[in-house]
């Protein structure tokens, strides 16, 4: 088969890690053939929703458009992707074009199943249903947050790991929570996770607990969102415990829901992904297991890592390197430490600022114990990273202090939201 296009780098994805990865080849190597492949025409900053669902963020300001991003001389091909044969060296196009390819980066995110909750579409944005992870619906969130009254009760749910920013089910919980202390308003706020903790990580883990017995959260371990009827205020979750799996039903005034994820159809569809449905890579070089022409970063990887902007910070320069070093057929590959990062926003003026790596290594920028919000830690994630994020789609990354710590297993004093 002829191929429709032909370059020597094809990149799938246009969300932080590609553009990132462009820029940065580009910078490398000016005279590089690359090619970007990605149908949208705007990019969103989306670590920002959760601020915007807090009422700390105007939604109109993670928005902007893809243009303003694509590398000079790099060929912008605005297509869905819908398959890829590594075997050929082609990439399929939506409308039936080709991309031949030497070397493929696959960047191409996460995919939010929306659907894979009962209801949940046709509940959304109304009636207190709203969710975080679209950008039409956080400023609901916060409507919804505002709206609360004495004795009425919020439902924050979670589902099965791994998804986009872990924190994120429970930041907007934290932000709601602080709001209602201050306007004097006692609700019941629940915290419904199918895991049984509130963070994968036991260092901060266990921070966290506390930060929920502050609030009185009541935490619901073990519920995964399976139901959602809108206009009856009713959420069905499947349960599972000592006693098995049974199904129950919670009523709700707002339902704030975080719906299952995966890597986008047309890669769970094919031959890179592992037996879970993402693409295989060697965690510390991002290159393909069984496909050394390809290597992917970013969401829809199988790094055991937490899938944030922050690891694709730590992500693109190490994709970027290697994938210039098989180009240019040289040896000399760098690695990934599995860093990423969670500023899980307890409250409107602190931040925990959760930083780890590989194997739960305890990574900080600062050498202060990280378990404890902080007022500096809500300007850096207010405003530091915004700025930060957009310069990084240029290739221009900031700066990066983060390095393996050691801190008592004690948790620090005077722990509050």
């Amino acid at each position: 088969m002829t191929a429709t296009f032909q370059h020597v780098v094809t990149i799938i994805g246009g969300g932080a890690a590609g553009m990132t990865v462009a820029s940065l080849l580009r910078k490398a190597r000016p005279d590089l053939d690359i090619a970007l492949i990605e149908p949208s025409d705007h990019h969103f900053y989306q670590p920002a929703w959760t601020l915007v669902g807090g009422g700390a963020y105007d939604v109109a300001k993670t928005k902007r458009p893809m243009k303003d991003f694509i590398p000079s001389g790099v060929h912008w091909i605005q297509q869905r992707v819908t398959a890829i044969d590594p075997d050929q060296r082609l990439v399929t196009l939506e409308d039936g074009r080709t991309v031949n390819y030497g070397w493929l980066v696959v960047a191409a995110g996460i995919q939010i199943n929306w659907e894979q909750i009962d209801g949940l579409v046709a509940s959304l944005g109304a009636n207190g249903v709203t969710s975080n992870y679209r950008y039409d619906l956080a400023p609901y969130t916060w409507e919804c947050a505002k709206g609360l009254r004495n004795g009425q009760r919020a439902l924050f749910t979670q589902p099965q790991m791994p998804i986009k920013c872990a924190g994120a089910p429970q930041k907007a919980m934290y932000l709601t929570a602080d709001h209602l202390r201050k306007q004097g308003v006692q609700a019941d706020i629940r915290f419904a996770p199918p895991g049984p903790s509130m963070f994968g990580i036991p260092f901060y883990a266990k921070a966290l607990d506390k930060v929920v017995a502050d609030y009185g959260i009541t935490p619901m371990f073990g519920h995964e969102l399976i139901k959602v009827d809108g206009g009856a205020q009713k959420a069905t979750f499947r349960v599972s415990d000592d006693q098995g799996s049974r199904e129950v039903e919670e009523s709700f005034d707002m339902l704030h829901v975080v719906p299952p994820q995966s890597a986008p159809d047309f890669l769970r569809n094919g031959p890179l992904v592992d037996s879970a449905g993402w693409v295989e890579v060697d965690r510390e070089t991002l290159q393909h297991t069984r496909y050394p022409h390809i290597f992917a970063l970013g969401d829809c990887s199988n790094t055991p890592n937490s899938k944030t902007a922050a690891a694709v910070r730590g992500q693109a320069p190490i994709a970027a390197h290697n994938v210039l070093a098989a180009v240019e057929d040289r040896a000399d590959m760098t690695r990934y430490d599995g860093y990423a990062s969670c500023p899980l926003t307890t409250s409107h003026e602190r931040v925990m600022l959760a930083e780890f790596g590989y194997d739960g290594k305890i990574m900080p920028s600062f050498p202060a114990d990280p378990r404890k919000p902080r007022r500096f830690y809500w300007w850096i994630k207010q405003s530091f990273l915004p700025w930060l994020y957009w310069r990084m789609l240029k290739g221009n990354l900031g700066p990066d202090w983060h390095r393996t710590r050691s801190f008592p297993e004690s948790l620090p004093t005077a722990i509050r939201p």
